[in-house]
């Protein structure tokens, strides 16, 4: 080997060593966003409020508290926020200069942590050389100073100020949150996961788990007819069909003329208050009669399934032939049945679509499927999305790991195998991929098992030994609405039960955690969202505004940092305007979870350990070359 390629052996060692010697990077952990995209999109510019506290911890001394909350909004929302002041009064050559420091300021803290080389990927082209002079030559000491000064002066001059400003903030947006986990269920009930995505699809780093709600998304695309019947129902059911027809182009005209004409008001498919606008009394009755077209023909395309399918178990949900005479018998139980809308089942063979349904959701699959944006968006999901991940000592999964209520591992075969723990989630997501690689087979094994991670009893994403949606519509006894949980929920408040379910997935360190969404965290009724002596943390806590009168907050989220971990709980989000002109934060309330006795740093971390790998590569190298 020549002299030079031992040389850069030798300095790709030496920068190894370096970046694992880096304090470990900012992750952020976020989950059940359901549409909330203005809330979402906020905590996701103010990065749970580490924004906020870099701006205390630097200017206390300097800004009063106003000043310091403009700095954050102009951080947070800098257009807008430019805009707004400048309506506001004339900025002068002194504010666009001394906002500019600020800004440096920050962006020099918030990237001190990364390599240099990192930080220079991460700048705009238009300005790099210029923020590179300004991040790491500046020195108020040195005889520079009026070099670096005439560079912001001239900057304003060629009024480039307000572009540069924008470049900035984004830059500390970018710097304070090195990695984004996005623990599940970002579709349903709110009006814009399509935005969420558009974001979630630019951002600089991150990873996805699936949640219930997006994987019926999925299944839809991927060709399952049940999944889909799901989607149209729930987005009925919340009054966000302009979702499906503005956002992704999907056409409801023939739904809705065919839903007009078989179904009538029927006051218990009436959608749910819409929280974000006023639907027209049109918007109200196609939504009523949508959802009662597709609770029909959910239930059909379900019965058909789970005939076809005998490893599913699930011959307790078959309910269309077990009505007789208006009632439901259930166990040799009658109930009454109200509020029906049962006039295109066939009760002689109750699980078939009359010839329109069949072609009307036969329509909407192929409408799903050939919905230029969404197949980006799930495609995206695919690409970045796990049913779990195992990242820095934890173990990040939406629902949970399906438990017997002794503790062990909830089995269940299909096909002749048998899976259980770990070797079910892997077995489930292998099975997810084979369904969206191939979405033309709309009734084979793998788009069958993605319906079933939706409702089944040995799904990691339900979690429940039943989906009562039937009951829920069409029998008033609320005994009957009951959704069994899987023995997991109790569990998971038993530091043991948490220790058994990591070391089955690799994770046997002390500072081990479990990071699960999915199940609501009822604050207002005492529960706490870190259990198990701090190995469970769950961070569930109502971005949605559906759960926000159970929860009590608006949401949480986790920030785990080179210093540990902190839990944030947030209050409801007003609105973007709002926030914008009042510098109306979301208040958040910080919880320690976790505080490291020594400072992380990057070779305790996931990547670190590739790294190390390398690093020990790079050196046996060298060694046999020399």
């Amino acid at each position: 080997m020549s002299n030079f390629q031992s040389n850069e052996l030798i300095a790709e060692i030496i920068n190894l060593e370096a970046i694992l010697n880096l304090p470990k990077g900012t992750e952020h952990f976020i989950s059940d966003l359901h549409g909330e995209f203005d809330a979402f999109n906020h905590i996701l510019r103010n990065g749970s409020g580490s924004i906020r506290d870099k701006v205390y911890t630097l200017f206390n001394q300097e800004l009063s508290a106003q000043q310091m909350n403009e700095l954050c909004f102009l951080i947070y929302y800098p257009e807008e926020k430019l805009h707004s002041l400048k309506k506001q009064q004339s900025l002068t050559q002194n504010w666009w200069f001394e906002t500019i420091e600020h800004l440096l300021i920050i962006v020099r803290f918030s990237s001190s942590k990364y390599t240099r080389s990192k930080v220079r990927k991460a700048l705009p082209k238009t300005y790099s050389y210029i923020l590179e002079e300004l991040i790491y030559q500046y020195d108020e000491t040195t005889d520079k100073k009026a070099y670096y000064h005439q560079i912001i002066n001239v900057i304003i001059e060629l009024g480039e100020a307000e572009r540069f400003i924008e470049d900035l903030a984004y830059l500390i947006q970018r710097f304070v949150i090195d990695h984004l986990h996005v623990i599940g269920d970002i579709y349903d009930r709110g009006p814009h996961p399509d935005k969420i995505m558009d974001s979630l699809i630019n951002y600089h780093s991150l990873d996805i788990q699936w949640g219930n709600h997006d994987i019926i998304w999925l299944g839809a695309v991927s060709g399952s007819k049940a999944c889909l019947a799901n989607v149209l129902r729930i987005c009925a059911r919340y009054g966000n069909l302009d979702l499906l027809e503005d956002a992704y182009g999907i056409d409801l005209s023939l739904l809705k003329a065919y839903s007009r004409n078989i179904y009538h008001d029927n006051q218990q498919f009436l959608p749910k208050k819409n929280p974000y606008r006023k639907l027209t009394q049109t918007e109200i009755t196609d939504a009523m009669k949508i959802q009662q077209a597709m609770a029909i023909i959910q239930e059909k395309l379900e019965g058909q399934l789970i005939k076809r399918r005998p490893d599913f178990q699930m011959d307790h949900r078959l309910l269309l032939d077990k009505i007789y005479e208006n009632q439901l018998v259930i166990n040799d139980q009658p109930y009454k049945l109200v509020n029906t809308c049962f006039q295109t089942i066939d009760w002689h063979d109750p699980y078939r679509l009359s010839p329109e349904e069949d072609s009307i959701i036969t329509d909407l699959l192929a409408q799903f499927q050939h919905s230029e944006k969404l197949n980006q968006h799930m495609a995206f999901l695919i690409q970045k999305g796990s049913l779990y991940l195992s990242y820095n000592h934890n173990l990040l999964i939406h629902g949970c790991i399906p438990l017997n209520m002794d503790g062990s591992f909830q089995s269940i075969s299909f096909n002749g195998n048998t899976y259980a723990g770990k070797k079910l989630l892997d077995f489930f997501e292998t099975t997810i991929k084979q369904a969206f690689a191939k979405p033309w087979q709309t009734e084979d094994f793998s788009t069958d098992i993605v319906w079933y991670l939706w409702c089944g009893e040995s799904s990691s994403l339900f979690g429940k030994k039943a989906m009562k949606t039937f009951e829920r519509y069409f029998i008033n006894e609320s005994g009957t609405h009951v959704e069994e949980k899987n023995a997991y929920y109790a569990l998971r408040n038993s530091a043991s039960i948490c220790k058994q379910i990591l070391n089955a997935f690799g994770l046997s360190e002390v500072d081990a955690h479990i990071i699960n969404g999915h199940t609501p965290v009822k604050l207002i009724k005492g529960e706490s969202p870190i259990k198990a002596d701090g190995k469970m943390i769950v961070i569930d806590g109502g971005f949605s505004r559906a759960y926000q009168k159970v929860t009590g907050i608006g949401g949480y989220t986790l920030l785990y940092n080179s210093f540990g971990m902190q839990l944030a709980a947030h209050k409801p989000f007003s609105d973007k305007n709002t926030a914008i002109e009042k510098n109306d934060d979301i208040i958040s309330t910080r919880q320690i979870v976790d505080r490291q006795i020594k400072r992380l740093k990057v070779k305790d971390t996931t990547i670190g350990s590739a790294l190390i790998k390398d690093t020990e590569q790079l050196k046996q190298q060298l060694k046999q070359n020399n």
